[in-house]
């Protein structure tokens, strides 16, 4: 990411009239009443010498062609090459945007079941699709497809993660109960298609789950808003227990 230079504007606050200022219409109208560079407004707290928080905020958008998503990606450092946006702002918005995440992750986690491909994507969504670097996680579930637990087992580069089988089995058997495995890693790169070695390290995945009688009901990757299921394609080479995931 380019240090994004923004052009000059006269834009102040104080030019607003006090009701249509950031943090009076949330206070008035709540906050979604608010626009996303205003909502950014409030995060940033203030711009820079000659530059109203707002303005800074619609740079930061404009330089992100005004995509929500690409921010969600931003990390610290990212956001330090914004003209006006020093640690303490960068903290703020970091902090702001992750717990966003979080919120996303509690609400999925609370439907518990795990019936498919896309209920799994849900859940895993807030938790990998931003990354700019490759995650393995597993999904562990019980005899109803519920969800027991899951646990982040690697972190790699960009373009791939070492996975160690004896991390993902203890993962697994660290909850009682556990029946059925669910893999995901993401994409950085926004390719969705399983590489070579996806496929040999699901099949030795799944050959180490039937030592201990567990199932592996699907591998999905993850690439930004979209995903890739091993089950859907008829990939998992010992074949998923369709009586199971199709009873929930």
């Amino acid at each position: 990411m380019t240090p994004y230079i923004a052009p000059p504007t006269s834009l102040r606050i104080e030019d607003l009239r006090v009701r249509d200022r950031p943090r009076e219409k949330i206070i008035r109208r709540g906050p979604r009443s608010l626009s996303d560079a205003e909502l950014l407004a409030v995060l940033l707290g203030s711009g820079k010498q000659g530059r109203s928080a707002l303005s800074l905020a619609k740079d930061i958008l404009g330089a992100l062609r005004n995509d929500l998503h690409a921010l969600a990606r931003c990390e610290y450092v990212d956001l330090l090459k914004f003209s006006g946006v020093g640690e303490a702002k960068a903290l703020r918005l970091v902090a702001a945007l992750e717990l966003g995440r979080r919120r996303e992750v509690a609400l999925e986690g609370k439907a518990l079941r795990m019936g498919n491909s896309e209920s799994c994507f849900r859940f895993l969504r807030p938790l990998l699709a931003d990354l700019s670097y490759e995650e393995f996680h597993v999904l562990c579930l019980n005899h109803a497809g519920c969800l027991l637990g899951s646990q982040c087992v690697s972190q790699g580069g960009v373009t791939s993660t070492v996975v160690d089988a004896k991390r993902v089995l203890r993962a697994a058997l660290s909850y009682a109960g556990c029946t059925s495995l669910v893999f995901a890693h993401n994409h950085p790169s926004g390719q969705c298609f399983p590489s070579e070695a996806d496929l040999q390290l699901t099949n030795k995945l799944e050959r180490a789950a039937r030592l201990l009688d567990m199932a592996v009901l699907d591998h999905l990757i993850v690439a930004g808003r979209s995903y890739y299921s091993f089950a859907d394609q008829g990939l998992l080479r010992f074949g998923a227990d369709k009586n199971r995931r199709s009873s929930n």
